[in-house]
């Protein structure tokens, strides 16, 4: 029998919000929270899902009374565009979708940051749902409200903060995974435990195997692991004033990787993967790292799969415009977040740039 393993609630107050997790829940009655019989909403995927998952969704949706539209975008980083936004927005008035409408997104994190940004200016924001399909979103993308698209010059520069109404997450859809994304998930995983959680790090040093057999306790513990930290952190500090920015580990040198590749040719975890390694040989140049926990990430990220180093074909000197573009830059100075130990991180300015592009080398 299909059950809800675990629900989770994000905190923030009138905008609070359920996460579920389980098995086999996408089809399910009345799981599609909080939509009821007679609603409008508008279903947004890719092309790839549209032949995996779709139909089971549209069925259930209009099992439950919800007049449901479709839209189905093109699959890939390299289509998380206004253009494509634009194409949604173009659905939602050619359909007649008024301001109670809700959008609903199934995909990984592209859909959900073109869908989540959609529904925040359509008519001047409507609710929307996250139904996310990848680890990386599962476990990260689909929670905390950031919707964004890219641009030529930098990732996720265009943008806002809006919450969605629920979370679903069905573990089943990892099945339709390819391995190399269930792969690019896990960074974020192992990304969450330097930063917060020892034991977890631990854990995972023990049960990565497991882990990527997708076997159904490990891979649901991940999630739930991971959704609870972010909720947590949301409810203090949802638009990223201070300590949400910790989230950003590896980010910094991993967008630059992503802008520098060409959108989609580096998975977004992959480049965050060798943007880790980065950061933690940075905090090792700066004396806060020590040599044995920088090997023990190191071996993690290498055990799980990940790359570890950079693109072969990008110089040191090359990532520090991108690195001068990021969101974290105030008055001019890159602000980087770094391991100080597994477990703890922070946020540093005024780190000299040498020792910046000795780590990227030390990385290459």
């Amino acid at each position: 029998m299909n059950k809800i393993v675990e629900k989770l609630t994000v905190i923030l107050g009138k905008r609070s919000y359920p996460i579920k997790i389980g098995s086999g829940i996408i089809k399910e009655d009345n799981i599609f929270w909080p939509l009821k019989p007679g609603d409008q909403a508008m279903l947004v995927t890719n092309k790839t899902l549209a032949n995996l998952l779709k139909d089971k969704v549209f069925y259930h949706l209009r099992k439950s009374g919800i007049k449901i539209d479709q839209v189905i975008l093109s699959d890939g980083e390299q289509y998380k565009t206004l253009n494509e936004m634009e194409v949604i927005i173009s659905a939602l008035l050619e359909k007649k979708h008024t301001r109670d409408t809700t959008l609903i997104a199934l995909g990984g994190g592209v859909i959900g940051d073109l869908t989540g940004f959609a529904a925040s200016v359509y008519q001047r924001g409507v609710r929307f749902i996250q139904i996310p399909t990848t680890l990386l979103s599962q476990v990260d993308a689909s929670v905390g409200g950031k919707t964004s698209v890219n641009h030529l010059f930098g990732k996720n520069m265009i943008g806002s903060f809006w919450q969605p109404s629920s979370v679903i997450i069905d573990v089943d859809c990892l099945k339709t995974l390819p391995y190399n994304q269930l792969v690019s998930g896990m960074a974020e995983v192992i990304k969450y435990a330097i930063i917060f959680d020892e034991s977890f790090f631990s854990w995972l040093e023990e049960n990565i195997e497991t882990i990527l057999s997708l076997d159904y306790k490990a891979i649901s513990y991940c999630i739930k692991k991971c959704c609870e930290l972010k909720a947590k952190l949301i409810s203090l500090d949802e638009r990223e004033k201070n300590f949400r920015a910790l989230l950003n580990l590896g980010h910094t040198y991993g967008h630059a990787i992503e802008v520098h590749a060409g959108y989609g040719n580096w998975l977004h975890g992959e480049a965050i993967s060798a943007g880790i390694v980065m950061a933690a040989r940075t905090s090792e140049l700066l004396g806060n790292l020590e040599k044995n926990d920088f090997k023990r990430i190191l071996m993690l990220l290498k055990r799980t799969g990940l790359p570890i180093k950079g693109p072969k074909n990008m110089s040191a000197a090359s990532y520090i415009p991108y690195m001068m573009r990021d969101k974290k830059v105030i008055s001019g100075e890159i602000r980087l977040v770094l391991p100080l130990s597994i477990g703890k991180a922070e946020i540093y300015s005024n780190i000299d740039k040498n020792i910046i592009l000795s780590a990227i080398k030390d990385s290459q």
